[in-house]
């Protein structure tokens, strides 16, 4: 399995952690943006868009286009 399938397998189970973590908890705005250390959520987001970027530069690497 490519690098890029682990990275995408690792992202929807990060989502599933999430969607498990909203529904038992509910989501307050400021733990998805600042979430303290510690919390389930500290540095989702930024982790989950990283992840994401680094996606989006390997298919296009794969197919020889540009962003």
């Amino acid at each position: 399995m490519s690098n890029k399938q682990e990275m995408i397998k690792q992202m929807l189970e990060m989502q599933k952690q999430f969607i498990a973590y909203e529904h038992a908890n509910g989501l307050d705005p400021k733990d998805y943006y600042v979430a303290p250390e510690g919390h389930p959520l500290h540095q989702y987001r930024q982790k989950y868009m990283d992840m994401a970027m680094k996606v989006v530069e390997m298919a296009h690497q794969e197919k020889g286009s540009v962003r």
